[in-house]
């Protein structure tokens, strides 16, 4: 009874981050990892959630781009969406409010890193929205896409049709005068499982990290999360003039 109240308790605070109180039951679902289930006596996961979730993200997100872009052709509309809707980036909204610290992993995922796995976090996104779907409708679940996506649709939109988040960062990085954005990567894992993280280095600061299955995929997601916290910052005018 202990873990179950605790756990409750933990689920509130879930609530608070994202402004939305969600029943504790499906929340709880929302929250629970195919690991879990397998060492609780196969109690339902969060799977069907996230399927869910899935198709309510994507037509926020494709209405949203739509309005906005009313001159937009299909596939760059298709491009924007992708630049959203990825497993990249919902485990970086995931992260952003903590929901790794949330999901109900068994003991497997637990030892190795599983709440900050991207894809976890990523599906785990996913299942959060078709539960805040299911428990309070489309506008709220909706209100909430908004909530924590609206920025990143911003970012990908400002990019126009290339997409390309080096490119740009290196674009913003030169507009701002901070000096051209260095890479460093390591990498872990065995042979057949690598995983690579790449830092962005600008000036004498870091501006941003991601993680990716190659060196490309982790400098994209690192590029992706300097550019974010360069766009945040007030201009300066560069010394001299």
């Amino acid at each position: 009874m202990s873990v179950s109240s605790t756990h409750n308790a933990d689920i509130s605070i879930l609530c608070e981050r994202i402004g939305v109180n969600v029943g504790s039951e499906i929340l709880e679902r929302a929250l629970t990892h195919r690991s879990y289930s397998y060492e609780n006596g196969g109690i339902p996961t969060n799977e069907r959630l996230e399927f869910l979730g899935d198709s309510v993200l994507g037509i926020v997100v494709t209405d949203t781009l739509y309005r906005r872009h009313p001159d937009l052709p299909e596939g760059q509309l298709a491009k924007l969406r992708a630049a959203v809707v990825n497993m990249r980036a919902l485990a970086d909204i995931g992260r952003g409010f903590g929901l790794g610290e949330f999901i109900r992993l068994g003991k497997g995922e637990e030892t190795t890193g599983g709440r900050d796995k991207a894809s976890i976090v990523a599906d785990t996104v996913e299942a959060l929205l078709g539960a805040v779907y299911i428990d309070q409708g489309l506008a709220v679940a909706a209100e909430l896409v908004h909530h924590l996506f609206d920025g990143l649709i911003a970012a990908a939109s400002s990019m126009g049709a290339g997409l390309d988040w080096k490119t740009s960062l290196q674009e913003l990085a030169a507009l701002r005068g901070v000096g051209v954005p260095r890479y460093s990567v390591t990498e872990s894992g065995p042979d057949h499982q690598k995983s690579f993280v790449a830092t962005v280095h600008m000036g004498e600061a870091d501006f941003g990290q991601g993680q990716g299955k190659n060196k490309k995929e982790a400098e994209q997601a690192a590029a992706q999360a300097a550019w974010l916290v360069l766009n945040e910052q007030p201009e300066t005018i560069p010394a001299g003039e």
